[in-house]
């Protein structure tokens, strides 16, 4: 499978869009990264700590009844990950996070499935606090060019990988 200068497979799967739509793998690879800066910049603490920014880059992303399982297979609504991640602004200033390998797995008018590798450097709540999973999303697509996170499923990568991972970014 080709990869493209963002580490995204390009193996020439292309749904029907409009005109006016980016490349699908770019939309979704956009939405991924933006999300996973916000969770940096709200761990670090880089963004304010106010209703306003947490409603526009965070709240603002997710169907009402998305459902998260981690990596350890525990279950978090949206309500549980919101309440959770509004108590830890600022509790980790050295967090980082990379994002590689988006490959959109099925698209359609109004969903997709994507996955993606989500590394992680300084993670304090997370055991090794250097580590890496792999994740699979169910966007809802409402129109052409916004997904909403319905679904996350993540899951560790296997100990050797993460272990043989780069985590200087």
């Amino acid at each position: 499978m080709a990869m493209d200068k963002h580490n995204v497979a390009t193996d020439g799967y292309c749904p029907k869009m409009s005109v006016t739509q980016l490349p699908i793998v770019e939309l979704v690879t956009r939405e991924i990264v933006e999300l996973h800066e916000v969770f940096v910049d709200w761990f670090s603490g880089r963004c304010a700590n106010d209703d306003n920014t947490f409603a526009r880059r965070f709240s603002s992303r997710f169907c009402d009844k998305f459902s998260y399982v981690q990596p350890g297979g525990q279950e978090l609504t949206l309500e549980m990950l919101t309440t959770g991640l509004r108590k830890a602004h600022g509790s980790n200033p050295k967090f980082r996070i990379a994002i590689r390998d988006v490959r959109v797995r099925f698209a359609s008018d109004d969903c997709v499935v994507a996955s993606y590798q989500e590394l992680q450097r300084g993670a304090v709540n997370s055991t090794p606090a250097n580590n890496a999973r792999v994740s699979t999303v169910l966007f809802r697509r409402p129109d052409g060019d916004t997904l909403l996170w319905t679904h996350l499923q993540e899951t560790w990568l296997p100990t050797e990988i993460m272990a043989a991972a780069s985590y200087d970014f």
